[in-house]
């Protein structure tokens, strides 16, 4: 909308920030041709409402990852259990120094990237023993493991019984669920 050569800006009260960085895009993009200073001031207002949008979500952060830097790390990670990792190559996915990141990583996370590394590497080797019939050797190393005796002794360590000792109780605890008959109907 123009009002006395000026553009109105579509902001107010119940615009929230997307809303009102489009309009400011808006106002930029329809003053570039027709009024250079209502476009670079919309700039300017768009510029001011970005920072301060930024510093608003790293602040309730509390100095852990940005959602983003979260979602990132974690796809990196599921995406690469199956080999070692290093913290360097973590940081690098959210574009921070490794000290840095370790510090934040634990602030988002609850816990150390090594510990939630290992904990997805247990879910993975109990998703695997559930699924398929490999023997634990193949499984370590499809989990980024050493070998068998390194699986065993994490698996040990944080849920208290053997691979093979889960594995078959969990696969004769499936045994024992009756199959659904698809040839029954409810009554």
């Amino acid at each position: 909308m123009e009002k006395d050569g000026n553009f109105a800006l579509a902001i107010d009260a119940s615009c929230g920030p997307a809303e009102t960085a489009e309009a400011l895009i808006e106002d930029v993009r329809r003053g570039l041709g027709r009024n250079p200073a209502a476009a670079r001031a919309a700039a300017v207002r768009l510029v001011t409402l970005l920072t301060l949008s930024a510093a608003t979500q790293a602040a309730g952060s509390r100095g852990g990852l940005a959602p983003w830097q979260k979602r990132r790390v974690d796809r990196y990670l599921r995406r690469s259990l199956h080999r070692p990792l290093r913290i360097e190559e973590l940081a690098e996915q959210a574009a921070l120094s490794a000290s840095h990141f370790a510090r934040a990583f634990k602030d988002s996370f609850g816990t150390t990237p090594h510990s939630y590394i290992i904990g997805l590497r247990l879910e993975l080797a109990q998703r695997l023993m559930l699924t398929t019939s490999d023997p634990l050797s193949h499984i370590a190393l499809a989990c980024g493991l050493a070998n068998q005796a390194h699986l065993s002794k994490l698996f040990r360590r944080w849920l208290g019984e053997t691979p093979s000792a889960w594995r078959r109780r969990h696969q004769t605890e499936a045994q024992a669920v009756p199959p659904i008959s698809s040839s029954r109907s409810p009554s």
